[in-house]
């Protein structure tokens, strides 16, 4: 089997590139136009994905992780958040259209909320609305993941671009403190990578289809308040509260358990046991 990782040199997809290489019987390829993270064990295509008609191969599956990630960054540059996230994701179902492959989509759980409350948001719903489209339209085999906050291994350690967890680690690293947003009581269904990933591999493989989407949370929810208590007393963290932030959502929490009870899939990770051993 030929699996295609588009965002393979990214955060979420390269800890996938890690676990799929474990499976003697696939062959791994990412397509990434800027790799923050290199694999010299896979075929690494540095293209963008509107360029995925480039690749000198027919993938089996595609999981489509290639994305404007963050809702903050998508504030500054609206225009290139609807270029990745639904041109790019318009390109990918093209080929998929054309070639037939398998495609799971890195949707996110912001579809909850209002589409229009950031470009990232509106961007993502966008990208979900032509996945279903193709899906319905095409009959191809295209499956949806919902994430929520995702953390672990090869989180972006950037004070614009991270996530709260990265940023604040690249905080701790410069001695610096570190800012909490609003309140601090907004609640947030952190989820570890790695239990990422095996949902992930869980819907690549096919055992059940899903009319809407594969919803991957841990359903329990820690405020921000609380995590930089967690912090606190890993690395003596100190904080400053700031002004909120658009587009920053009072609580996301898993809607349904599905996966869990189709797939078979259940998270394992705990965000305590992660953050006390960095």
């Amino acid at each position: 089997m030929r699996i295609l990782v588009t965002g393979g040199g990214g955060f979420i997809g390269s800890n996938l590139v890690n676990y799929l290489l474990k499976d003697p019987t696939v062959r791994v390829y990412s397509l990434d136009n800027n790799p923050r993270i290199k694999n010299k064990d896979i075929n690494n295509f540095l293209l963008d994905v509107k360029d995925i008609n480039e690749i000198s191969f027919k993938p089996d599956i595609i999981y489509h992780l290639a994305a404007q990630s963050r809702v903050q960054p998508s504030f500054k540059n609206p225009k290139q958040s609807v270029i990745d996230n639904v041109m790019g994701t318009l390109e990918v179902l093209e080929y998929t259209r054309k070639n037939k492959c398998k495609v799971v989509y890195a949707g996110s759980s912001s579809k909850h909320f209002d589409h229009s409350a950031s470009p990232y948001s509106c961007s993502k719903y966008m990208g979900e609305s032509l996945c279903k489209m193709y899906k319905k339209s095409f009959g191809l085999d295209i499956e949806i993941a919902r994430f929520y906050n995702v953390y672990g291994p090869n989180e972006d350690l950037n004070p614009i671009d991270g996530n709260v967890i990265g940023i604040w680690r690249y905080n701790v690293s410069k001695g610096k403190k570190c800012k909490i947003v609003g309140d601090g009581e907004q609640e947030r269904d952190f989820i570890h990578v790695q239990d990422i990933v095996e949902g992930l591999v869980a819907i690549g493989e096919g055992i059940s289809s899903h009319e809407d989407a594969w919803e991957l949370g841990t359903g329990s929810t820690t405020s921000i308040n609380n995590l930089a208590v967690m912090f606190h007393e890993r690395f003596g963290t100190t904080f400053e509260y700031i002004d909120d932030q658009k587009g920053n959502m009072r609580q996301t929490k898993l809607v349904n358990k599905d996966a869990y009870e189709r797939l078979g899939w259940i998270p394992k990770r705990k965000l305590v046991d992660y953050i006390m051993t960095l």
